[in-house]
């Protein structure tokens, strides 16, 4: 089983070492092969999705992704800046499903910013769709504007598409994941407002009808916004476009205690899956081993699990994360009184020790 392994940029690099690590630990018949992306590959090669590691990551049967960016990177056209590799991947492997859990460990409750009778025991599920939507819809750009208040002043335009195909099968990954777990489904939109919405909440009020075993509701994505706050054990599944799933999913990290807590997988539709952490590079700390490595060992996990078939040896990762969390091993962002305070490394080596 091949492993496409991209690191990238900021503590990229430092926080997929520790997966790799771990992965490594439990002597499975993996060959793990690196390649540049992000800014990383903008470096050697000019480009931050080169084809070689485009190539790499299309046979390969899974992808271990670390995080893209930085500031260096701000002034060069758009189609050149780190970022464009994630999307680059997701479009050319055809990844439209993306899976994010929120898991309130109860070892991090006191690290949560909400009160523990609000997030102990979380364990919701956003599937996000990840290939339509304002981010590739077109089209988009800068231009004077032809009509308007300020016709002729200059604008940027971008537009929101969905195809009925594109919603329906985001329907059904979200329907099978229900089955799955509590059999609820939030179907989040704006159809008050928005045309996309309203095509939106028709195909998702239609496909739920072939899973009649599982409660489909609707929400409005302020609303949604709200009660994740207010009351995020109200949700099971929630299941949304690209736009809302993107910063939904960073306000749900934010109740686990730390978005570095937060793994995710984004998958085909015969479940290759790009893995990564749901946070960013984070160039300010990068290179100074503080990082928290757990959402990318987290990640790996799902990867064996979606990816790879490998449902115990999943398990185990994560029985070994919340072991050394018992323990009480904390990197700097979910540290609290009395907790032992561990580097990056550190952390790695705890996970690969509770393996054992």
């Amino acid at each position: 089983m091949k492993i496409a392994v991209l690191p990238g940029d900021g503590i990229g690099p430092e926080i997929v070492a520790q997966a790799v690590k771990v992965l490594e630990a439990l002597k499975l018949p993996l060959e793990m092969e690196t390649a540049p992306v992000g800014g990383a590959a903008y470096d050697v090669a000019g480009h931050p999705l080169p084809p070689a590691t485009l190539d790499l990551a299309k046979a390969a049967d899974a992808i271990l992704f670390g995080a893209v960016g930085d500031w260096k990177y701000d002034t060069l056209a758009r189609e050149l800046r780190p970022e464009q590799a994630i999307l680059g991947l997701r479009k050319h492997l055809s990844l439209f499903a993306n899976f994010r859990p929120a898991i309130c460990y109860k070892e991090l409750t006191a690290a949560s910013s909400l009160k523990p009778e609000i997030v102990g025991g979380l364990d919701i599920l956003i599937v996000r769709e990840l290939n339509g939507d304002i981010y590739f819809g077109s089209p988009k750009g800068i231009r004077n504007s032809p009509d308007g208040l300020f016709t002729g002043a200059r604008e940027g335009f971008d537009t929101m598409r969905y195809s009925e195909p594109e919603i329906e099968r985001i329907a059904h990954v979200a329907f099978a994941a229900a089955r799955k777990r509590n059999r609820k489904v939030c179907s989040v939109d704006k159809s008050n407002v928005l045309e996309t919405s309203q095509l939106w909440r028709e195909v998702m009020t239609r496909i739920a009808k072939e899973y009649s075993d599982v409660e489909l509701s609707h929400m409005y994505v302020d609303n949604a916004a709200m009660q994740l706050v207010r009351a995020p054990k109200s949700f099971d599944v929630i299941v949304t476009g690209n736009l809302f799933g993107d910063i939904l999913s960073d306000e749900a990290a934010m109740l686990t205690g730390s978005i570095g807590m937060l793994p995710s997988a984004s998958l085909d539709k015969n479940n290759k899956g790009l893995y990564e952490p749901s946070h960013g590079s984070a160039p300010d700390i990068a290179g100074k081993n503080i990082a928290n490595p757990l959402a990318t060992i987290l990640s790996a996990a799902m990867m064996l699990r979606f990816s790879l078939n490998l449902a115990n040896e999943a398990e185990r990762i994560e029985k070994a994360v919340q072991t050394v969390l018992a323990q009480g091993y904390r990197t700097a962002d979910i540290d609290t009184a009395g907790m032992k305070r561990v580097s990056t490394s550190e952390m790695g080596d705890a996970v690969v020790a509770a393996l054992s």
